[in-house]
């Protein structure tokens, strides 16, 4: 096991420490994790990270190596020390399930423990749900645009080693057909897919030569490269070697807009009218919806995906928003409330419930300040126990996170499904105890009077 307990910013460690002084670090607190808004230009935000966070959780502990640089640095004394040699995290985790879609001022996740249990593990949850998230709602978005046609996740070279396969596992939750990433086909079952580049080809003294070699290593149904020369030519020795029988084409340059569409006449002239032709050539969702009417069969996208598509967070922050006023277990938490300029917070526990009205359409997300918003039979609650009494119980298969998507962002509206210009789908709404209702406070731009 590969201890995760040092995934962490130095000033979780030094509050818990000066906590544990004054005699407050052990009083129970509540902590959300939420974005204040979504990316200019989306409507909507994908959860992903759920699963990697939980297997984070079960590996944060400090062995007696992260211990000794935590004192030879001078970051924890003994007091700090002995704690952390025993940390189990013992408290509860809620939050929207894995491939759920979230607005503006989502609760994604909600920890509630003691303060020390809790803070510690700040960096770890927004690093994972931050990245994560991002990447998921990019690819949704992007397969969004594709319309049914596969995309293959391409972009390992893009991005950090490991990064690239959280990339691949959250690409896949938002629709995805598979990855390059032949590590995150091991770790998550993810299924991989790739043939060959413009090296292959040019390994060879003729792109005939190449052809025939990956015909007779992966059989007449792989995709062949194209465009190393002339595209014309290696079209036309493509369906010369296979009869007509070559699986795919595969162009990686031009203008793909008015290349696909020659490329698709060639390719029924010589009679391959059922060999595909997928795309590549750093596409992104809106070059993807550029070419809704283009005769493309599958797309293949690398940087932008794992890049988030220019948004590679999601802005998610982790804030307190309840206390106890003793380290009593069952002591009374009451609402605590940050106040900053632009960075105000609503403090109180919240529960979430999506509304639907009768055409299965989602119209709201109201978040129940203290209280459980009132559902009608449409209507259907987002959170689901993750961690219960410092017990993991949410886990679940990468295959259930895909088709829970599928699921929700089938219920957006049509105004929640545009790519360019989009508004939040459906407003975020909070209401209180007291009925009070308050929509898309963290638009606003002021500290919010708490509900």
């Amino acid at each position: 096991m590969t201890s995760t307990a040092l995934l962490t910013d130095m000033y979780e460690l030094t509050m818990i420490k000066a906590a544990m002084h004054a005699g407050t670090a052990f009083r129970r607190c509540t902590f959300d994790l939420f974005p204040r808004r979504l990316p200019t230009g989306r409507s909507y935000g994908v959860v992903a990270g759920t699963g990697r966070a939980l297997e984070a959780l079960r590996d944060f502990r400090f062995g007696p190596d992260e211990i000794a640089f935590l004192r030879e640095r001078g970051i924890a004394d003994d007091m700090l020390a002995e704690w952390l040699a025993d940390y189990r995290f013992s408290g509860d985790i809620r939050g929207y399930a894995e491939g759920e879609l979230f607005f503006s001022g989502s609760p994604v996740v909600v920890v509630e423990g003691s303060f020390a249990e809790v803070v510690v593990l700040e960096t770890l949850l927004l690093s994972i749900f931050n990245h994560d998230s991002a990447v998921a709602s990019a690819a949704s978005r992007m397969t969004l645009a594709a319309e049914g046609r596969p995309i293959i996740e391409m972009g390992g070279r893009r991005t950090h080693e490991w990064a690239a396969v959280a990339s691949a596992r959250a690409s896949w939750i938002a629709g995805f057909g598979t990855s390059s990433d032949l590590e995150a086909g091991r770790s998550w079952g993810i299924p991989v897919s790739g043939t060959a580049a413009h090296a292959f080809t040019m390994l060879f003294d003729s792109e005939e030569d190449a052809f025939k070699a990956q015909i007779e290593a992966m059989g007449e149904q792989t995709t062949l490269l194209v465009d190393t020369y002339d595209v014309d030519e290696a079209i036309k020795k493509a369906v010369e070697l296979t009869g007509g029988r070559v699986g795919a084409i595969r162009l990686d340059s031009g203008d793909l807009s008015i290349e696909v569409r020659r490329v698709r006449r060639l390719l029924d002239s010589l009679g391959a009218t059922k060999t595909r032709i997928v795309v590549t050539n750093d596409l992104d969702e809106y070059q993807i919806a550029a070419l809704r009417g283009a005769p493309v069969d599958g797309f293949g996208v690398g940087t932008s995906v794992v890049t988030g598509s220019g948004h590679p967070t999601c802005g998610m922050v982790f804030k307190m928003v309840s206390r106890a006023d003793s380290d009593d277990p069952n002591a009374a938490q009451h609402p605590v409330v940050k106040k900053s300029q632009n960075k105000g917070t609503i403090g109180g526990r919240k529960t979430v419930m999506r509304q639907i009205d009768r055409h299965g359409t989602a119209v709201a997300e109201v978040i129940g300040v203290e209280v459980a918003p009132r559902a009608d039979s449409n209507d259907r609650m987002v959170m689901v126990d993750l961690v219960r009494d410092g017990e993991i119980v949410g886990e679940e298969p990468l295959q259930a996170a895909r088709d829970r998507h599928e699921r929700a962002r089938a219920e957006l509206p049509l105004s929640g499904q545009k790519i360019s210009r989009a508004e939040q789908a459906i407003p975020t709404v909070f209401v209180s105890r007291e009925g009070e209702k308050t929509e898309n406070i963290y638009l606003v731009g002021e500290a919010p009077a708490n509900l």
